[in-house]
């Protein structure tokens, strides 16, 4: 199973990849142009067009689909591992992609107001701290 799953990844990838350039635009545009003369502009053409598109289109949305996951996971992952590593960075901040939409909405409240007190990036983030967790070494 894993075989299949990696050759999936490849697969999509390098799907998503070539097929999401201009090369790849212009050549299916060309396709199309040339296409319709051969089959003397008949219904016939229509059909082969539409259902073709259609299955291609229905196959693009799951490797998109394939490859946006696994580069958000990459993304998060990343900067899971530099919040990790900044001192003054909360760690609640690793899972947000699980966070409620109301707890979404308090951080960003919550960043908002310290970017109108004007606070710098450090000062914010230690100012964040302190509102959530109360003085850093405070003992009770």
């Amino acid at each position: 199973m894993g075989r299949v799953v990696d050759g999936f990844r490849r697969f999509a990838n390098t799907a998503s990849r070539g097929l999401g350039t201009s090369v790849a635009f212009t050549l299916a545009v060309l396709a199309w142009a040339v296409s319709w003369p051969l089959f003397h502009f008949s219904d016939s053409w229509q059909l082969v067009i539409n259902t073709g598109i259609t299955v291609v289109t229905f196959l693009m949305v799951f490797l998109i689909q394939a490859t946006q996951n696994r580069d958000a996971t990459a993304l998060h992952l990343k900067l899971d591992e530099l919040i990790r590593s900044t001192r003054e960075a909360r760690n609640t901040f690793a899972a947000l992609e699980d966070a409620s939409e109301d707890e979404l909405k308090e951080l960003q409240d919550e960043f908002k107001k310290l970017r109108d007190e004007g606070h710098s990036e450090t000062v914010a983030a230690v100012t964040a701290r302190r509102r959530r967790l109360g003085p850093v070494g405070r003992k009770g």
